[in-house]
C-alpha cells in the first residue's frame, strides 16, 4: 500500500514523495488512518519499521484540519522522546511538514542549552505551537511559560520510545506533564517493546493495540542470515581483537556500544594514538558530553561515508543514522532488552546489516539465553589479532590524560558490570580483573577496595617496571603547568593535621577492645559491614 492511497492532504503528499516515501510499512498502513480517525493508538514494532512517520503525518494532518480553531500560544500537539538526540531527530523530521502549515510553529526543547532561550523564543513567538522535547526540558518550560503557553486545545499527545520513558528515571516527569494536559485528547505510545503495561500510566483511554512480529535481530534483515554473530575472548585479548575487526571493516560505517561514559572517552582517545589505527576515523558520544558537541558528533558520523561511532546506550534507541554496516557491542547491554534497540541501528527498513558481540568465556551462556529469548545468534571465529597492549601502554607513558582516562574506565567497567540485569550470567565476583586491566592496557591497578579486601588478587596483571608514574606528564601544556602548581602546594597542605574521620575513629573504638587481635583486613572489612548496616538503616 503506498501513502497516496491514504486520505491525506495534498502539501502533506508532496513533503513525503519529496523526501523520497513512496510505500507504507506496516506500522504506517495500520496506525495512521487509526490516529487520524481520533483513536489512541498502543504500537509495539520492531526497530527501523518507521514508527516516526507514523505519527508525525497524522499530527500535521490533524492539526491541518483544525488550524482555524488555534489561536498565538495554544499548544496543538506534543511529542515527548527520552533522549535529546531522539528528539531531534523527531524535530528534523517534523519541520519539512510544517513548512506549509503558517499557523504553528515547530519548538524542540532539549537541555544541554540556556532555558533562558527557550522561554525567550516561546514568549515572542505569535503562532500557535508544536513541542518536541525531553521529558525534564519540557516539564520546566511548561511551568515557566504558563501564562504564554494554553494547553486546552491539545489535539495529540504522543510518547515515542514510551518504555524507556516511564521506566528510566523520567516517570514522575511524565506524570506531571499528562497532569496538565486536557483529558479529551489522542494519545499514543510508540515502542520497540512491550507497552501494554504503561498504558494506564500514559493516560490512553482507548487500547488500540498492534504489534508487528515479535523483535528479534532477524527480523530486521531477512536477507541476511549471518546477522547476529558473537566473538568469545579473553579480557586480555578482546582489545586487540577490537583494533583488528575496526581495520578489517575501515571502509564500512560502524558502531561499537560500550558500557560507560568513561569506557567511551577512554577508547576514543587511546585508540587514535595506536599508529595502526591512524586511518580509522573514529567519533565519540556519551551522555555526559555537551549538547552541542553531542548533536556535532551525531552530524559528523551520520555525514561521514565510513567510520566509527563509539558511543553508550544514548544512541541505542530511535536513531535513524543511514548507511551502518556494523553493529559492534563491545560491553553486553546490562538490561537484555537494550540489544535489539542496539542491533536496530543497522538494517533500518528491511536493509542488510550485521552485528557482533564480543563475551568473555565465562559469559557463553548468554548465546543460550539469547536463544531462548529468539535471538539467533552464530559464532564467530577469532582471527589472529595484533597484540595492542604494548601499544595502548606506550601511549598511556607519553600522556598523563590517557592513563588517567584509562584508570577511570577500568573502575567504571567494574562498576556498571556490577549492576547487570542477568546476574546470573555475568557474575562480577568470576571477573579476572589481572586480565581485564591488561586488556585496558593500564601500566598500573587503580586503588579499589575489593582488591584491597582480598575479593580479587592482581593475578594475570603484569606491571610496567621502572617507571616514575608521578613523572608522566599531560601532553597538554596548560594541564602539566595545573598539575605541577598542584604538586607544589600540596607539601604545605599535608603538613597541616588532618582531622579524624567519623570511621577513623570507630575503628581505633574496636581496635581498643581488650584480648581482640585484629588485622587491618578485619578492620577493614567490619567498617565495611558498619556502612553496609548503616546504609540499610537508613533506607
Amino acid at each position: 500500500m503506498r501513502f497516496e492511497d491514504l486520505a491525506l492532504s495534498a502539501e502533506t503528499l508532496a513533503v513525503l514523495r519529496g523526501n523520497g516515501f513512496y510505500d507504507l510499512t506496516p506500522v504506517q498502513e495500520r496506525i495512521i488512518p487509526q490516529l487520524c480517525r481520533g483513536q489512541d493508538a498502543l504500537v509495539c514494532a520492531v526497530t527501523g519499521s518507521g514508527k516516526t512517520l507514523a505519527f508525525v503525518v497524522p499530527i500535521v494532518e490533524i492539526l491541518r484540519k483544525h488550524s482555524a480553531s488555534f489561536h498565538p500560544g495554544q499548544v496543538g500537539a506534543i511529542v515527548v522522546a527520552p533522549t535529546r538526540e531522539l528528539a531531534s531527530q523527531i524535530f528534523d523530521v517534523s519541520r519539512p511538514f510544517f513548512a506549509g502549515l503558517n499557523e504553528f510553529d515547530p519548538v524542540l526543547l532539549v537541555g544541554g542549552a540556556d532555558v533562558s532561550l527557550d522561554v525567550s523564543s516561546i514568549e515572542k513567538c505569535p503562532r500557535a505551537k508544536f513541542l518536541v522535547g525531553t521529558p525534564g526540558r519540557l516539564l520546566d518550560i511548561m511551568q515557566r511559560c504558563s501564562s504564554h503557553l494554553d494547553f486546552s486545545s491539545l489535539k495529540v499527545l504522543i510518547l515515542d520510545e514510551a518504555d524507556r520513558l516511564l521506566e528510566m528515571g523520567h516517570d514522575h516527569r511524565v506524570s506531571e506533564i499528562i497532569s496538565l494536559l486536557p483529558g479529551q485528547r489522542i494519545t499514543g505510545l510508540f515502542s520497540a517493546t512491550e507497552t501494554k503495561e504503561l498504558a494506564v500510566k500514559a493516560g490512553v483511554r482507548q487500547e488500540y493495540s498492534f504489534q508487528t512480529k515479535k523483535q528479534t535481530p532477524s527480523t530486521l534483515s531477512s536477507t541476511n542470515s549471518d546477522f547476529s554473530q558473537y566473538l568469545i575472548s579473553d579480557a586480555d585479548e578482546k582489545s586487540s581483537q577490537l583494533a583488528q575487526f575496526l581495520l578489517e571493516h575501515k571502509s564500512k560505517k560502524t558502531i561499537v556500544y560500550f558500557m560507560t561514559c568513561a569506557s567511551v572517552d577512554y577508547w576514543g582517545t587511546v585508540l587514535q594514538k595506536v599508529d595502526i589505527m591512524k586511518n580509522v576515523s573514529i567519533v565519540v558520544l556519551h551522555g555526559k558530553m555537551k549538547q552541542k558537541s553531542r548533536e556535532n558528533a551525531l552530524q559528523r558520523f551520520t555525514d561521514m561515508p565510513s567510520g566509527v561511532l563509539f558511543c553508550t546506550d544514548v544512541a541505542a534507541r530511535g536513531l535513524d543514522i543511514p548507511g551502518v554496516d556494523w553493529i559492534v557491542q563491545y560491553d553486553p547491554p546490562q538490561d537484555p532488552n537494550t540489544f535489539v534497540h542496539r542491533v536496530g541501528r543497522t538494517a533500518r527498513i528491511g536493509r542488510v546489516g550485521h552485528s557482533v558481540v564480543f563475551l568473555l568465556p565465562k559469559e557463553d551462556t548468554y548465546v543460550g539465553f539469547l536463544r531462548i529469548r529468539n535471538v539467533p545468534v552464530e559464532e564467530r571465529n577469532k582471527p589472529e589479532a595484533m597484540d595492542i597492549i604494548p601499544m595502548l601502554r606506550a601511549a598511556a607513558e607519553s600522556d598523563r590524560d590517557v592513563m588517567e582516562k584509562g584508570l577511570k574506565a577500568f573502575v567504571s567497567y567494574f562498576r556498571a558490570y556490577k549492576e547487570h540485569h542477568c546476574n546470573y550470567i555475568f557474575q562480577w565476583k568470576k571477573l579476572q580483573l589481572g586480565k581485564i586491566a591488561m586488556g585496558f592496557g593500564l601500566l598500573q591497578l587503580p586503588s579499589m577496595p575489593e582488591l584491597k579486601r582480598g575479593i580479587f588478587t592482581s593475578q594475570h596483571f603484569v606491571p610496567v617496571e621502572g617507571i616514575d608514574f608521578s613523572a608522566i606528564k599531560y601532553r597538554d601544556k596548560s594541564r602539566e603547568k595545573q598539575r605541577q602548581r598542584e604538586l607544589k602546594a600540596a607539601p604545605s597542605r599535608r603538613s597541616k593535621p588532618e582531622k579524624s574521620s567519623k570511621q577513623d575513629k570507630k575503628i581505633a573504638a574496636v581496635k581498643r577492645i581488650p584480648g581482640k587481635k585484629r588485622s587491618l583486613r578485619d578492620m577493614e572489612e567490619l567498617s565495611e559491614d558498619y556502612r553496609q548496616w548503616k546504609k540499610q538503616r537508613q533506607k
